[in-house]
């Protein structure tokens, strides 16, 4: 599989988030973030900065998901992407 321009295919990661304090947010509370985690699988042929394996932190409104191989990917745009770790 591989993204075309400035798509990349992405594994999103599920993280417990943890307060300073030491509590576990709920689910529920956990979607009310703006950002999720995920691990970039294959980037585009137009995207310079983002690698394969890259974690990053992407825009949760951004993308949409699909079943390669009865396995959920999602695909953003390079744009929604707002930080690489």
């Amino acid at each position: 599989m591989k993204p075309i321009g400035k798509y990349i295919i992405i594994k999103t990661i599920e993280e417990e988030i943890k307060t300073s304090s030491g509590l576990l947010l709920s689910s529920e509370d956990a979607n009310q973030l703006r950002y999720k985690k995920g691990l970039v699988i294959k980037s585009g042929s137009d995207v310079d900065v983002i690698h394969e394996k890259d974690l990053i932190y992407y825009d949760k409104r951004a993308g949409f998901t699909l079943l390669i191989k009865d396995e959920p990917f999602t695909i953003i745009q390079e744009k929604d992407v707002v930080v690489v770790v």
